[in-house]
């Protein structure tokens, strides 16, 4: 029997059940397929590309020690599998599950078609605790406990010889600086993995927050994860072990550090449960009602200003640029620049989030569209925050050192009016000449904003938020911890005051 490894968003051979049950078959073939029309997409980048295929060449080397190899094909996934089919003729195709945007869920469904077409049983499994077909939230935490709770899955020994040549490789992407992104690949993975366990970590709890402080004190695993170099049940349990043999308890940092790294892995599953069971929530407003509520067709200019760092707002346009060096941002600045452009600038999250996808190495679908709706206020059932790009500013970078490393044109400003130069005396030295005026009133856009959205919830249908609620809202004690409780039948009047919100969540680890 020859089965077919289809490699997708898994590239990796450790903790692989797809791996280990294509193994058991007397011909293998690996396969992974550059998708040229995947990579043409509004949401993909060049530096995505680039640690992609950093993560092939690891995957590669890795099958070569087990005695095969990687297969790659370039072209449209149906075609190539039909090539491969004609020419290996195998008649089971193995993957694991992929919670993706909209292009992949359409591409698999025809893939669907075409092995129900030519008999091949396509099995395809979990890889993470997104459950497929879930009909609830309602002991879904229990479901995901279970399934990173089970023990991982050793890679084969050996696997038999595959000697189909491989297509080489096109530049698909235009391109796309990025000179301080992670690299990608297995190694790599387990080496950002291992430090932030035995170092870094340790401050995490307290320096998530700082753009500056949290590039290091952050598990930046998330690209990692992403591609699949590493699984949700490994980091869980590699966590857990290095919980247990913690002796200073939380005292020393590392208690609470890794108790909240151990939540937000849980709320990773959650965010990308929400894409699994609604795949229109990447384009469509999660409650409808919120549809229209601000122009699909956005200011060309203030969507510019913004992707570019262009704003005025000295803090907001440090971590845009910040994001376009490196393809990252801790978890409240994340947050902070689609409040911003969501209430501030009034831009629709769609067009925002697109530019957002394309920059962050890590785009991970089902979270990020998720915490673009939520920090856009299109949920209906999440408390709308309207962060203050100038108090984030004082707070998160108290020395200015952030902003003055990503804004060397506001040198000649001093400490006390960095974060509002048109403040400062010699202002006209350095507005309108080397750093823009600001595009906005801070205030005044954020109480247009905040009447607007507030006005939107005061009058949106009930009967919706309890569908969103069902199907989307988190099981949390008073804590804020998952649950395996059932959520009541009638919704309370305490639950709808509360809205059932979400934790502020990150979409990075």
């Amino acid at each position: 029997m020859t089965t077919l490894l289809w490699f997708k968003r898994d590239l990796r051979i450790h903790d692989h059940p797809a791996l280990a049950l294509a193994a058991r078959d007397m011909l293998v073939v690996p396969l992974y397929i550059v998708e040229p029309d995947y990579w043409a997409l509004s949401d993909t980048s060049g530096r995505q590309f680039a640690f992609l295929q950093e993560s092939l060449a690891d995957l590669q080397t890795a099958l070569r020690g087990l005695g095969s190899d990687l297969v790659i094909r370039v072209g449209d996934a149906v075609q190539v599998l039909e090539d491969m089919y004609q020419a290996v003729k195998f008649d089971h195709m193995v993957s694991h599950e992929e919670t993706g945007n909209a292009w992949t869920y359409t591409r698999d469904k025809r893939v669907g078609a075409w092995a129900r077409g030519q008999g091949v049983r396509w099995t395809e499994l979990p890889q993470s605790g997104v459950v497929r077909r879930l009909r609830g939230r309602d002991g879904w935490a229990r479901q995901r406990n279970v399934f990173v709770g089970q023990a991982q899955v050793i890679a084969p020994k050996t696997l038999p010889p595959c000697a189909l040549a491989s297509d080489a490789i096109p530049n698909l992407c235009a391109p796309d600086p990025c000179p301080k992104r992670q690299t990608g690949g297995r190694d790599h993975a387990l080496s950002v993995l291992g430090g932030f366990l035995t170092t870094r970590g340790q401050t995490y709890r307290r320096a998530m927050s700082s753009p500056l402080d949290g590039a290091t004190a952050c598990s930046r695993v998330s690209p990692h994860l992403a591609l699949g170099a590493l699984t949700i049940r490994e980091v869980v349990q590699a966590t857990a072990a290095r919980q247990h043999e913690d002796k200073g308890g939380p005292r020393d940092g590392w208690g609470g550090s890794l108790k909240s790294f151990q939540s937000r892995l849980a709320w990773r599953d959650h965010f990308m449960q929400k894409l699994e069971d609604e795949p229109a929530l990447e384009t469509r407003c999660l409650h409808r009602a919120y549809e229209g509520m601000r122009p699909r067709q956005p200011d060309a200019a203030r969507l510019a200003a913004w992707q570019s760092g262009e704003t005025g707002l000295p803090f907001l346009d440090a971590c845009m640029r910040s994001l376009q060096a490196t393809g990252w941002l801790n978890f409240r600045m994340r947050a902070m620049v689609v409040s911003v452009a969501s209430y501030h600038l009034w831009l629709d999250w769609r067009s925002t989030g697109q530019h957002l996808a394309r920059m962050f190495t890590d785009y991970e679908p089902g979270i990020h569209w998720s915490q673009m709706q939520m920090q856009a206020g299109t949920t209906g059932i999440n408390t709308p925050r309207i962060y203050n790009p100038i108090k984030q500013g004082t707070d998160q970078d108290p020395t200015g050192a952030f902003t003055r490393h990503w804004l060397p044109e506001l040198a000649d400003v001093p400490d006390r009016h960095l974060q509002t130069p048109w403040m400062w005396d010699g202002a006209g030295r350095v507005l309108g000449r080397v750093y823009p005026d600001p595009i906005i009133d801070v205030a005044e856009a954020a109480r247009v904003a905040r009447d607007r959205i507030f006005g939107m919830r005061r009058s949106v249908d009930w009967t919706e938020t309890q569908r969103v609620i069902h199907k989307h809202a988190s099981r949390k004690d008073s804590a804020g911890h998952f649950v395996n409780d059932r959520a009541p039948r009638k919704l309370t009047a305490k639950l709808r005051k509360a809205k059932q919100d979400d934790a502020q969540l990150t979409l990075d680890l």
